[in-house]
């Protein structure tokens, strides 16, 4: 089969590799029709995350077509069109029981912190992704769902993780009727975020981020207020003057590590690798809620250290909350969404790139250029 591999920072092409095999009975093995990047794949691009190997697949936003299933699964049947969210979780051990499919205690020998994820790395359990083929696809009986006959399968593809992670970040917000919400960042998951917001009672929404093309989605995909931080002296203060100098009652983190807006930060972390990525929006978040608000976190970070102002969080007696998103713990809610014209993930997709030009989709995305915001790779165009 032809499939992305990983050949070191800034480096990927297509080569050819082994279809994958059943290799326990409850594998499914899931030829890919539509896969995305997404902007935690540009950590692994970037030679942020640790442990990434040269000839790994990359690619945890797939949907695709059953092609074969292990003897012991039950719940899905050779031609069955499926979504697959991007955790590899078991489905029964103690955090699986509770809704945690993240944290999965099973799937990952790192599984002391996060649980199984596709294309992301041996951190998380060195699972080839769907940016190929042919993915196999452990646990089949828990993860994949059925696409829904009405779904666009662009809608379905966001939906395994940054539609999901965005919808996850407002709910950890715990947003109450009225309240003031920023979203900082305004790709795909804030964009969601935003909507999602105002689903869950949000009074007001406030996107923050510097590129024209994402803040003109912002307003227009999700009726946001908007901030462009290169036209302001200091982020914070500017949120503060439009929050009655108290802050927002909830900051939603949706950039993670590779956040921009602080030169110093930035290099320490995405450059020297002195830190787990640039902690600027995150600073920024503690920096902007309210005494006594709430910082949800979905942006992705490494697994070391990162100079956080975790005491002027003890101070305001902030309420911080964090993971990586249960997916499928999601989705009953959003499929209602999407259905009914609430939310609208596929708005975010601005591009679309045969697996053949998976080097140039990296360097587009990577690089923000032609205005793209997401995009996607259909693996058998021409």
């Amino acid at each position: 089969m032809r499939a992305m591999v990983y050949r070191g920072p800034y480096k990927v092409r297509v080569e050819d590799k082994d279809v994958p095999a059943i290799e326990h009975p409850n594998d499914a093995i899931v030829r890919v029709t539509l896969a995305a990047i997404c902007g935690s794949d540009l950590h692994l691009y970037h030679g942020l995350m640790p442990d990434t190997r040269v000839g790994h697949t990359f690619g945890h936003e797939f949907i695709g077509v059953v092609e074969q299933v292990g003897p012991s699964v039950q719940n899905l049947a050779v031609g069955d069109r499926v979504m697959v969210p991007f955790n590899v979780f078991c489905g029964s051990c103690w955090f699986c029981a509770r809704g945690l499919y993240s944290n999965c205690h099973n799937v990952n020998p790192n599984a002391t912190a996060v649980g199984g994820i596709y294309g992301y790395s041996h951190t998380t359990g060195g699972y080839d992704g769907g940016q190929a083929q042919y993915v196999r696809v452990p646990f089949a009986d828990v993860g994949p769902t059925r696409i829904p006959d009405w779904m666009h399968d662009e809608d379905a593809v966001c939906l395994t993780d940054a539609a999901a992670t965005g919808y996850f970040g407002a709910q950890l917000g715990e947003i109450a009727e009225g309240d003031t919400v920023v979203v900082l960042g305004a790709g795909p998951v804030g964009l969601v975020a935003a909507q999602s917001a105002w689903l869950m009672g949000a009074g007001r929404v406030i996107v923050v981020d510097h590129l024209a093309e994402r803040l003109e989605k912002a307003r227009t995909m999700a009726y946001a207020e908007t901030l462009d931080y290169d036209e302001v002296d200091d982020v914070v203060v500017e949120l503060k003057k439009q929050t009655d100098f108290l802050g927002a009652d909830v900051v939603i983190e949706a950039v993670g590590a590779e956040a921009d807006g602080n030169l110093l930060q930035q290099v320490t972390g995405t450059k020297l690798k002195l830190q787990g990525g640039s902690p600027v929006a995150l600073n920024w978040a503690i920096d902007g809620v309210r005494k006594g608000g709430t910082v949800s976190v979905v942006g992705a970070y490494g697994p070391i250290p990162n100079a956080v102002k975790f005491g002027d969080a003890l101070n305001k007696g902030l309420t911080l909350r964090m993971n990586q998103t249960p997916v499928k713990r999601q989705w009953p809610r959003m499929f209602e969404h999407v259905r009914n014209g609430h939310l609208t993930p596929r708005e975010v997709v601005t591009h679309r790139f045969p697996l053949e030009h998976i080097a140039e989709a990296y360097h587009v995305f990577s690089n923000k250029l032609d205005g793209c915001i997401k995009p996607v790779i259909v693996p058998d165009a021409a």
